[in-house]
This record gives structure tokens, C-alpha cells and sequence, in this order.
């Protein structure tokens, strides 16, 4: 059956993060009994927390790492042993269905634990924590649970032959690491360890959280200062210099661990040379240097990058509103993943099978050579493309030597796994898109360097690796639509700085040329999934819009909004002035006292009550209020936050969009010229409003 799905609408499913402090009576109690040696003491913390992000996250992509590796190795070996068999015999069919099944078998083992146990954790996860330190609150997001499934999920979609990568899922799993160990406790084991609870809050727990997308990064591509550049540009809404400092000490704390145990493990214990989960290899100056005639070369590249990368977002858009309508059920899920794998295994051997690409196998970096119809000594160069894992593709790519591969083969493999991962991106599996858009990007960058060489008859500048770098940085720019962050990290596992401007150029030219078709890919998702995200800026149009024509929550002080706090009113000359808020958190407590002129003499509440339910605060909507309850009175003067933020109804959106942008609001009161409250603007309020292609239009708020 179809779920209709319209792009312009808006979830009301997804709750705000509060990353504003609400300094009640009770917090700043709190603070004033909190010495200086505290809390020199709780930076302490930070910087110990930030620690162990950075070793488990690096133990974890470790993990990864092996299990991938031996897993993967073992496939390979099994199916060329038989593809061998089979090309002497005949009957190479045979062959064709052992690889079908392998692959089909594996990603139906990854898909099934995704769609039946965990679906948040599909895809990269990046547009999820995205949205998260946007401040929005994902369910399930940052638990456990969800990483278990992630790790599992992406080694199995790894080896089950996808056109995936294992780097980008990194960010969700350190991100996930990174909020568990911030909160001293696991609540889907149900132990708290009674530690780190002044860290239990959306204030506390966002930083940490970067830090730990960071960590990712790093780990993944053995680049702490991308990893840092990164969470700053595509992560982090809210950024200062101390968290700077913390977040590039997890980063280097995270690829000194997997440096480490990675070399033990390849028997290289003093060796430290795996900086990450991918290392693209030195390139040589000499060989590899460039002039500044081959600048507009780098800037054409880009364009295509750019070209080909919104091709990519646009077919990838359409086929994911076909899911999201039509392939709803998780069982459809799971047969889809199988068929992609299928395909992509069945692509693969087809294309290997009907390649006449042969090359000596002497002097090659091969791991797993397939002789097929070649001469004894000589190996089939398109099995090095399909028949590997895509990391150890794209590093082929930039380093073989000159004459490796044939033109067709690069541009029939260019092709046809442009198409494979697009329908797999989106899958769901556990899976990332970095790895096949540099391994396409090398692709097309590769053959672009050989018709370079064959116009210029051969001239050095023309060499090929070289191309494929510069085209596995537009491919990918032209994809994710990220610049800064990209190009340090690029340089970090090429280990050169020389090509640091060319690949700046390369990112830059991708973007600006992308974004004139469509939206970057992780945006572009999160848009489908009618996400109230808030950009950097508002809509360019949106001053004649007020907070009076915005749409508000009306404020009544007997009924509260549902996962709303309370605007607490005084008596005014006409109706209700705005004295304070009182957090939805509250209320389940149940802080009654018997009549009005009671105060409560003892304190029932401390803040370690509110730490202790932190995050799985229960819904308003369950509390169950007894007769006699009915007749109570509620004391709100210690949790009453008396200063919080407010608006006129006659102030812009724009003004409005940027106090809740950079202040980390979740929601804003209005007010009217008597401080007489009016209403109230949460996230999907702002958020409703967006420059679409006729102008400003208004998202419709649905229950998706």
C-alpha cells in the first residue's frame, strides 16, 4: 500500500533539545555551593570523558576494521578459488550464483537487524546527528542499542558486497559512544555507575556528542583535524574555544588508539603507519607535482564533480520518496537489500567476465588477482575494481602505475557503480557514502588523467593518479557539498600538503556548481524525513513576517501543552504578564502542597532528581491526577526559571530565527507591549517557513 508523502511537510513527532539553562532557584543553588576547586574538578572530567571517546571510539573502528578484513578476505578467497575452478571446467554459472548468494546472504543477516531491531540505524547516521546537534531530538538516536546494531549492520554490509563504505557510519558510532559515556550510565542496560551526573543535560551532552562525531572522523580517516573542522562545519550549531580543544584532543586521542592496536596487529608494534581506517598512500612530489596550467584543469573537474554529484542527489531523492511510499514494510526492506546485493554481485562478474583487460601480475599490488580468460602471468584488471573492498579500490586507483588500467574498463566500471550506489545509499543497511564516491570519483578522475596523457602525448603532468585524487575530491564534494573539513581531510590521508590548494579549488568548484541544481545528499535527507531542521540563516524573504502572523502555542496556565513547559503567569491590570517557566519535566514529579497559603517546608525536589530521570522524561499526557490531588496546590517558585526569553509580537522572524539559532533555544515566549503573554514559538514554527523555488512557501505540519 502507499504512504503518500509530500516533501512539504513538517513532522510534529520530533520533540526540541533545550541547550539553554534554565537557572531556577534550584540551579542556582546549585552553583553558588560549587567552589572553585569543583569546579576545576568538572573540567577535569570533560577532559577525562573526552579521553575515553577518543580510545573507545578508536578501539571500536578497530573492531570494524578486522572483522571487515578477515570476513571479506574469506568471501573473496572462496569465490575465486571457484571462479578458478570454473574457468578450466566451464560452467562458470555456478560461480556467478555462489557470489548472488554470499552477498545476498550476508546483507539479508544486516538488513533484518536493522529494519526488525533498530531502523535509526540505516544509512550513515550523519543526517541524524546533524539534527541532533541542530537540536532536535531523534529517538533512539544515541542508545546502545544503536550501536550494536550499527557496527554489525555496516561490517556485514561491507562484506556483503555493497557499494558502501565503512567511514561514515564511524560518526554515528562515536557519536553514540560519546553521549553514553557523557551520562555515567546506560539505560538500556538499566545500570547507573553514579558518575558524570552534572553532565546530565542537552547542554552538556551536545558538546560531548561532538566531540564525538569528531572522533569518528578521525578514526576513519586517520584525520584529527578534520575530524575537529568537520564537527564544526557539518555538525556543531553551537561552538567556543574550550570545546575546540576538547574535541581535537578526542580526535588525536582516537587515532592514536587505532594507530596502536591496528600495528600490533599487523606485527608492526613500533610502527605507527594506519592513522585510519583508510589511508590513501604517499604520493610522490616529484612524480606527481603540478604546474599552473593544469589549474583550469582542476577547476573543469570540479565542474563535473559538481555535475555528476547533484545527478546523483536528484536520482537518489526520487528513488528514496519511492521507498518512503512504497517500501515501508520491513520485510520489503530486507528483500529490496538482497536484490541490490544480488545485482551488484551479478554486475560485477558480468563485467569481469566480458573484460579483456589483461596485466602482468608481476610487480602489482592485487590481493585477490583473477586470472579468468588472461594469460598465465597476467591477471584481469577489472576484477581489482569490483572484486575488493572499495577502500583497497580507491587506494589502486591513485597509485597504480600508468597503464593499468584500459579507458573502457574505467568508464564502464565509472558507470555502471555510479547507478549500483546510488540505489544502495538509502538501503536498510547500515552503510556510508564516502568511500564510493571517492571510489567513483577516482574512476572518472583516472580515465580523465589517461586522455590527458594520450592529447598531451604522454607529457608528466599528465599522470593519472594524480587525476584520480583530484576527481575522487570533486566526486565527493559534489555529493556532500562539504569544503573546509573535506580538504583537510583529504590531506591528512594523503599525507601531502602540496595538493592542498588544487583539491581546496576542486571542493569549492563542486559546490558552488551542485548547490545551483540541488541540496547536498545529507540535507537532502534529512528534508525527506520532514525534519524541523534550522539552518544557519532564515529564508532570505522572511522579514514582512512577524511573530504576530506566525503561528504560536496559545498559553493557558491550567492546560499545559503536551512535552511543552509552562509559561507561569502573574495577575495583571487585563489578563496574564510573564513571570517565569516552569520546565515539562516537572510535572510528573507531582509537587503539590495541600492549600494555598502552604509553602513547602521541606524540600522534596533536588536537581539529582530531575539528572536522574534525564532523558526519558515521562509524557504530560501520563500522569494520572487523583480527586484529591485535584484539590492541591502546586508551589512552582523553586523551579520557575523568573528570566526567560522573550519576544514582541513585533519582531521579525529573521530576529526571532536567530535567538533560537544561537542561543539553543526550544522554545520563546511572546509577549505584547504590557509583557501580557501571547503565545508561543517553538522549532516547527520557524521551521515551517523555507525559500522554495516560487519563494517563500509554508510547510504543513502533519503527524508523519
Amino acid at each position: 500500500n502507499e504512504i503518500p508523502h509530500n516533501e512539504k511537510l513538517l513532522s510534529l513527532k520530533y520533540e526540541s533539545l533545550d541547550y539553554d539553562n534554565s537557572e531556577n532557584q534550584l540551579f542556582l543553588e546549585e552553583e553558588r555551593r560549587i567552589n572553585h576547586t569543583a569546579f576545576r574538578t568538572v573540567e577535569i572530567k570533560r577532559w577525562v570523558i573526552c579521553a575515553m571517546i577518543g580510545i573507545l571510539t578508536g578501539l571500536v573502528a578497530c573492531f570494524i576494521d578486522i572483522v571487515v578484513e578477515n570476513l571479506a578476505g574469506l568471501k573473496y578467497r572462496v569465490v575465486k578459488g571457484n571462479i578458478d575452478k570454473f574457468t578450466e571446467k566451464g560452467g562458470l554459472s555456478f560461480s556467478l550464483l555462489l557470489w548472488a548468494t554470499l552477498n545476498a546472504s550476508v546483507v539479508m543477516v544486516g538488513s533484518v537487524i536493522v529494519a526488525f531491531i533498530e531502523p535509526v540505524a540505516a544509512g550513515s547516521g550523519i543526517p541524524q546527528i546533524k539534527c541532533y546537534l541542530n537540536g532536535v531530538k531523534i529517538p533512539h538516536v544515541v542508545r546502545l542499542k544503536t550501536l550494536v546494531i550499527k557496527v554489525c549492520g555496516v561490517i556485514l554490509s561491507v562484506v556483503g558486497g555493497l557499494a558502501v563504505g565503512k567511514e561514515g557510519p564511524m560518526i554515528h558510532s562515536g557519536a553514540v559512544i560519546a553521549a553514553g559515556i557523557s551520562q555515567g550510565r546506560s539505560t538500556s542496560l538499566k545500570r547507573d555507575f553514579k558518575i558524570f551526573e552534572y553532565f546530565r543535560r542537552d547542554t552538556e551532552k551536545r558538546d560531548f556528542v561532538s566531540a564525538g562525531a569528531a572522533a569518528g572522523v578521525s578514526a576513519a580517516f586517520g584525520a584529527p583535524v578534520g575530524g575537529v573542522l568537520f564537527s564544526l562545519e557539518e555538525g556543531a550549531s553551537f561552538w567556543n574555544q574550550f570545546l575546540t580543544w576538547r574535541i581535537f584532543f578526542a580526535s588525536m586521542i582516537s587515532t592514536f588508539t587505532l594507530n596502536s592496536v591496528l600495528s600490533v596487529y599487523h606485527g608492526n608494534a613500533w610502527d605507527l603507519s594506519s592513522p585510519g581506517l583508510i589511508n590513501f598512500g604517499r604520493f610522490d612530489n616529484e612524480k606527481m607535482g603540478y604546474t599552473i596550467q593544469e589549474i583550469p584543469i582542476f577547476i573543469f573537474m570540479g565542474v563535473v564533480g559538481g555535475i555528476l554529484g547533484a545527478l546523483f542527489n536528484a536520482l537518489n531523492y526520487w528513488l528514496t520518496m519511492f521507498r518512503i511510499r512504497y517500501i515501508h514494510r520491513p520485510c520489503l526492506q530486507v528483500v529490496e537489500a538482497m536484490l541490490v546485493a544480488a545485482v551488484t554481485a551479478t554486475v560485477g562478474f558480468v563485467m569481469i567476465y566480458c573484460s579483456r583487460d589483461c596485466q602482468p601480475i608481476q610487480g602489482s599490488t592485487v590481493a585477490y588477482p583473477l586470472q579468468l580468460f588472461c594469460a598465465d602471468g597476467e591477471y584481469n584488471s577489472m576484477a581489482t575494481a569490483f572484486f575488493n573492498t572499495p577502500e583497497k579500490s580507491v587506494v589502486n586507483l591513485f597509485h597504480d602505475p600508468p597503464g593499468s588500467y584500459n579507458p573502457m574498463t574505467l568508464g564502464m566500471f565509472t558507470l555502471m557503480y555510479f547507478f549500483l550506489a546510488c540505489w544502495t545509499y538509502g538501503l536498510t543497511v547500515s552503510a556510508g557514502v564516502f568511500i564510493p564516491s571517492l571510489l567513483i570519483g577516482a574512476a572518472w578522475g583516472r580515465l580523465f588523467g589517461i586522455s590527458l596523457s594520450y592529447l598531451t602525448k604522454g607529457s608528466i603532468w599528465a599522470d593519472p593518479g594524480k587525476y584520480a585524487l583530484m576527481g575522487a575530491a570533486a566526486q565527493l564534494g559534489g555529493i556532500v557539498r562539504m569544503t573546509l573539513s573535506l580538504t583537510v581531510i583529504m590531506m591528512e590521508a594523503t599525507g601531502n600538503v602540496t595538493y592542498g590548494f588544487p583539491i581546496m579549488l576542486v571542493l569549492m568548484t563542486a559546490k558552488i556548481v551542485g548547490d545551483y541544481f540541488v541540496e547536498g545528499l545529507y540535507d537532502m535527507h534529512i528534508q525527506l524525513q520532514s525534519v524541523p531542521f534550522l539552518h544557519w540563516e532564515a529564508p532570505v524573504t522572511s522579514h514582512s513576517l512577524t511573530m504576530v502572523g506566525a503561528t504560536v502555542w496559545s498559553i493557558c496556565p491550567m492546560l499545559l501543552p503536551s512535552s511543552l513547559p509552562a509559561a507561569v503567569c502573574c495577575p495583571g491590570p487585563s489578563a496574564c504578564r510573564c513571570c517565569g517557566m516552569v520546565p515539562d519535566s516537572l510535572f510528573p514529579h507531582k509537587v503539590f502542597v495541600e492549600r494555598a497559603n502552604l509553602s513547602l517546608v521541606q524540600r522534596r525536589l533536588k536537581l539529582k532528581d530531575f539528572r536522574d530521570a534525564y532523558p526519558r522524561f515521562p509524557p504530560i499526557q501520563s500522569i494520572h491526577v487523583s480527586q484529591d490531588e485535584r484539590e492541591c496546590m502546586i508551589d512552582l517558585s523553586e523551579f520557575m526559571n523568573p528570566s526567560p526569553y522573550t519576544v514582541p509580537q513585533e519582531a521579525s522572524l529573521p530576529r526571532v530565527f536567530k535567538l533560537f539559532r544561537a542561543l539553543g533555544l526550544r522554545h520563546l515566549v511572546v509577549v505584547d507591549n504590557r509583557n501580557e503573554v501571547v503565545g508561543m514559538v517553538t522549532r516547527k514554527d520557524l521551521a515551517r517557513y523555507r525559500l522554495g523555488k516560487e519563494g517563500l512557501e509554508e510547510l504543513s505540519l502533519a503527524q508523519t
